[in-house]
């Protein structure tokens, strides 16, 4: 009896470090796949912060739609601003931001201080858009191809590097299909 009182807490530990462990084993949060790629953009209609919003007609203009979702509240937002400005200053698409989940005064002052990359910024105070979108995190940015199909979703920030070597590739694809 005694010796089960000192095997009994070696087994539990045993038992929790194995399921901890089998955790770490799955997909990072990075690729955890979409179930909207292949599928049509959601037709909700977002608001306009401070001019005109956009919904789904907007997605089908023979013209890629590079929709980036953001809040003034993420850091990592901050930080992949330069290559979003990046995609804002391309010719053959047309890029929206998604603000989810944030106030209107907040999203201006973040627009002023850090520049304002996109055409058009849907706002999603109570986060249904997001719902409708599948958005798990802040940021988000989606490929939609000229049909108004989602062709592709980057889950965190976007950086230089995969800017280049993902997510130009990725509108290149949408342009083509």
């Amino acid at each position: 009896m005694r010796r089960l009182i000192y095997i009994l807490p070696v087994l539990a530990f045993a038992a929790l470090a194995y399921f901890l462990f089998k955790g770490l084993s799955g997909p990072p949060p990075d690729e955890i796949p979409s179930a909207f790629v292949g599928k049509p953009a959601p037709a909700v209609q977002l608001a306009g912060l401070d001019g005109p919003g956009f919904g789904g007609k907007e997605f089908r203009t023979g013209q890629v739609t590079v929709v980036n979702v953001f809040a003034s509240w993420c850091v990592p937002c901050r930080e992949e601003l330069p290559a979003i400005a990046a995609l804002g200053r391309m010719k053959n698409i047309q890029l929206y931001g998604f603000a989810y989940k944030d106030k209107p005064d907040a999203l201006r002052a973040f627009l002023r201080d850090t520049g304002n990359p996109y055409a058009r910024v849907g706002v999603d105070p109570d986060g249904r858009a997001g719902i409708e979108w599948g958005v798990y995190y802040v940021p988000e940015t989606f490929i939609v191809d000229r049909h108004g199909i989602i062709r592709e979703r980057f889950l965190g920030p976007i950086s230089a590097d995969n800017l280049l070597r993902d997510v130009l590739p990725a509108i290149k694809r949408a342009s083509e299909s």
